[in-house]
Order: structure tokens, then sequence, then C-alpha cells
């Protein structure tokens, strides 16, 4: 019993419960709405919404899917990690998905304006981003403004000038910007090499598993290095770390920094694909910067963890698109996600809850040993 207590005080043990528990809560209530919706369809459009890319029945769709899902999955999990980081360092990075846009906006223009190769477009992309990171961190650092105001604001101010600074890439004939297979085929992202697995999915790149390197780069500094116990050392008390020595106002600039140019790199992976075209009349900002803040929450805010997270949410979110839709609404997957990612908020409670339960059950073991020992 003990060692199983100590399991279940593990840190990383009660995350994945509690994540799983989530998870489990907001796929019950989504198909209760689903009954209460059209009850005759309801068991197998959460099927369908669970099982993604296996919906199709012959191996080489499943597997071109798979690969569709993937590309997806890489910018959610950097920008997961872009809040997770700065969650780390005590500041709530909301301005993502700003970082996102203007990542999206920097590395599209270095291709589709001056025609540079991918490896520089992405880094456009994550300069973009951490300049706009650095900009929410010198506010915060400087004149004490609070982080979520300056990045909710800077998040719409990005928006319109990417709106306007793609408009003169965009197509002629549409709002979208021009594909990069016809204007500049050298900012494509190297393919991963592996076609055939994936069924010739040609915008399976090497975005992928260097967002995973990336992820682990993260846990890294975050756990191993003098850097990242710097910046956990600020965001616990700046005070406290400007007293030991610290440079506690660049410490904050810099992780708002590194923090914009995750969520900059995600947006870069991903349109240098050329799986999208940005759109330069959209009127709301992109959502995978706010379903970063779900993913970064539902991976107990572990870099690893987000890993998984991150293609979870992503799943659903594909597999929604395969739901009948003469029974149900296209949005009906954005309904069971947004469950989801509203329990998110729930996680830490549900840590918290199991830990008060794992002590009253250890004082009420302790109280029976002690009547035990006096009789």
């Amino acid at each position: 019993m003990k060692q199983k207590n100590s399991i279940l005080r593990n840190k990383g043990v009660q995350s994945l419960l509690a994540s799983l528990l989530c998870i489990i809560i907001g796929l019950v209530i989504g198909y209760l709405v689903l009954l209460a919706i059209n009850p005759a369809g309801a068991w197998e459009a959460i099927l369908t919404i669970v099982k993604n890319f296996f919906y199709y029945p012959s191996g080489p769709a499943r597997m071109k899917y798979l690969g569709s899902t993937l590309v997806k999955t890489a910018p959610l999990l950097m920008c997961s990690l872009s809040v997770l980081f700065a969650y780390k360092v005590g500041l709530f990075n909301i301005g993502a998905a700003g970082q996102y846009v203007v990542g999206a906006g920097a590395s599209l223009y270095c291709a589709l304006g001056l025609q540079m190769p991918w490896f520089v477009c992405l880094i456009a992309g994550i300069v973009a981003g951490a300049v706009l990171g650095g900009i929410s961190g010198a506010l915060k650092a400087y004149r004490n403004v609070n982080e979520v105001i300056s990045c909710i604001m800077l998040n719409w101010i990005s928006l319109y000038v990417v709106n306007a600074l793609l408009s003169n890439v965009k197509e002629s004939a549409s709002p979208y910007t021009m594909t990069l297979s016809s204007t500049n085929p050298s900012a494509i992202i190297p393919s991963l090499g592996l076609g055939e697995f994936f069924s010739n999915n040609q915008y399976v790149t090497i975005a992928i598993p260097l967002t995973v390197i990336v992820a682990i780069l993260i846990w890294v500094l975050l756990e191993k290095t003098k850097l990242g116990y710097e910046l956990r050392a600020t965001g616990g008390n700046k005070f406290a770390a400007k007293y030991c020595g610290m440079q506690e106002k660049r410490n904050i600039i810099l992780t708002m920094a590194i923090a914009g140019g995750l969520a900059g790199f995600g947006a870069g992976a991903f349109f240098l694909t050329g799986f999208e075209q940005w759109q330069c009349t959209q009127s709301s900002v992109p959502a995978m910067g706010f379903n970063g803040i779900a993913a970064a929450f539902l991976g107990g805010l572990n870099p690893i963890g987000a890993i998984f997270s991150s293609y979870f949410i992503q799943h659903i979110t594909n597999g929604g698109a395969y739901v009948d839709k003469t029974m149900y609404s296209a949005q009906i997957s954005d309904l069971i996600s947004s469950l989801i990612i509203y329990l998110c908020g729930f996680v830490f409670f549900f840590k918290t809850a199991l830990t008060a339960w794992l002590d009253r059950r250890a004082e009420r073991r302790a109280a029976q040993e002690q009547k035990g020992g006096e009789a």
C-alpha cells in the first residue's frame, strides 16, 4: 500500500491521471450532447471522432491522413511549449496566438516576397515571434505591465499587420497567399523521406521531428541547466532572484522572447510545408495559439507530456471532420474539443483533490495503527 501511495504522489503520475480524467469526462459529456441532438447516431459519431484516420477502411488512406494529423500537431506542440515555458517562469503567455501570426507572416513574406530558402524563412518566423514576445516581456520587466493585457492587445495588432503585409503576396483572384510550390519551391521544408509510409503525403516534412526535438531541448533547458533554474527562480519570486544576484528583468524578457520564438517556429513549421495558405482577410486570430494553452495544461505543463497532449487534441479535432453531417453540425467536433479544453483548467484541481484524498487516507491509517499499538 505504501508503494501504491508513493506512486500516486508522484507529480508525473498525478498529471497523467488528471489529464486522462479530463479526456474521459470530456468525451462522456460530448457523447451526452450527441445523444441530446440525435440519439440514433450518437455512438457512431463519438467513435468516429475518436477514430480519426482509422475511419478509412484502407491502410494507405489511414497512413495518409495520419500524416496530415501529424502535420497539424507540429505547430500545436510549439504553441503549447510557448505557453508552458512562460508559465514555468511565472508568466502567462496568452500572446502565443499573436506570436504564431507574426511567425507566419515573416516566414511567408520571406518565402513569397523575398524568395528566400526554407531555413531562412523559418528563422525569420522564429525571430519575429521572439521580438513580439520580447516586447511583452520588456513591458512587464520595466513598466510592470501585465503580460496578459499586453499580449491580448498585440495579438490583434499582429493579425492586421500581417494581413496587410501578406496582401502584397496574395493571389489576384482570391484572398489567399500564393502557393509555395508555384512561387518558390525552395521555401518548402524538405520531406521527411517517408513518402511510401505516409502514402506519398507531401506535407510530411522534417518539421515534425524537429518540433519533438525542440520539446526535448526545452525540457533539458528548464530542468537540467543553470539558465533554466534562474528563469524558474525568477518566476517564483523576482525579488528573491534579484537579491541572489540574478538579472530578473533580463530573465523576464528572455523568457517571453523564447516563448514567442517557439510560437513563431510553429507557424513556420506549418505554413512552410505548403499545407495551407494564409487568408489575408481573416478577422480572427488563429485558434492554434489558444489551443496551445489547452495542450500545455492537458500535458501537465511538461514538455514531454505536451507532445502527447498536442497530438490528442489535434487527433479528435481532425476526427470531427468525418462525423455524419446529415445528423450533426460540422462544429460538433469543435464542441467536444472545447469541452476537453475547458476541463483542462481543472487538471490542477484534480491533482489537489487526489493529494488531499491521499493525505486523509494516510491520516486514517496512522490513527488506526496508533489505536492498534495502544491496544
